[in-house]
């Protein structure tokens, strides 16, 4: 991936011929006034994705800053809806009619007629539940209430338990914590071998390594600050990085990372910065 420009307006085609922005705006644990300004400061700053979850509980207010932010001023590129990605998440598999109910509240608490990408936030309630779940997300393509489904913290089992199945639809995306510290090449070698886009959430290890020496050397090498190289270093994995700040100039820092260009060496550097570094849940090896 190295020498590739990467904007905010860079996008990334997925396996059911769609696209989506390569940088999202993650909005985890942010609420009320919190996060529809980190929203809005996003958009302005020329982010066009933001990824959301019922367990966020806050699609609400992620739904009315874009739609506060189209029909705005400061919409200058006369953005529409479809122009904008959002990403929500089911909270729990229980069952199929269960998330199906789900997803029609999703819609409705964003208010934003549809949801571009629904993942299944984790593989939690075994075998039969989740595939169950994934049946309610492609009935749920099929009646135009999602565009693009997709799974979250699935291991290398339950993505093979998946495909093994014969889903009518594939999922387009796994979203796992992955960033220099953790970088889960068995999980992301295979969904990159099925063609699974890999969205990393915790991009910046939330915020526990930035002082680590290799990340302090190689942001002064670069002329970047330590977020700035973890979000390139995915990038350049070909990764979809979900940078989460509710800092306006940590938002606009962030995705603005086309200056600089991190060579093979300091990849691999990075690369080897692997602890298995968990900063929250870790449900890939649950049955």
């Amino acid at each position: 991936m190295s020498g590739k420009s990467f904007t905010l307006g860079s996008r990334i085609k997925l396996a059911n011929g769609q696209s989506m922005p390569q940088i999202h705006l993650g909005v985890y644990l942010t609420s009320g006034d919190e996060t529809v300004n980190a929203v809005k400061w996003a958009l302005e700053a020329g982010y066009r994705a933001i990824d959301s979850a019922q367990m966020y509980h806050n699609e609400r207010e992620v739904g009315s800053a874009i739609l506060a932010y189209i029909s705005s001023p400061s919409n200058a590129s006369s953005l529409k809806r479809e122009d904008i990605h959002f990403t929500s998440k089911l909270a729990s598999n229980t069952s199929y009619a269960a998330a199906r109910k789900s997803i029609k509240q999703s819609v409705k608490q964003s208010g934003l007629g549809y949801i571009d990408l629904f993942l299944l936030h984790s593989p939690y309630g075994g075998k039969t539940k989740r595939l169950e779940c994934w049946k309610a997300v492609e009935d749920a393509i099929e009646d135009g209430e999602v565009k693009t489904g997709g799974v979250s913290n699935f291991g290398v089992k339950h993505l093979q338990e998946l495909l093994a199945s014969k889903p009518r639809l594939h999922p387009a995306v796994n979203q796992i914590e992955v960033h220099p510290f953790n970088t889960r090449n068995e999980i992301t070698s295979f969904c990159q071998e099925h063609d699974i886009i890999v969205e990393a959430y915790a991009p910046l290890a939330r915020a526990l390594r930035m002082k680590h020496p290799t990340i302090t050397s190689l942001s002064t090498k670069y002329s970047c600050t330590p977020a700035q190289l973890m979000i390139r270093w995915s990038l350049q994995h070909g990764f979809v990085p979900l940078p989460k700040s509710v800092t306006k100039s940590r938002i606009i820092a962030n995705g603005n990372v086309s200056a600089f260009d991190i060579d093979g060496a300091d990849m691999k550097t990075m690369d080897g910065l692997d602890e298995y570094l968990v900063t929250d849940w870790d449900p890939v090896d649950c049955d």
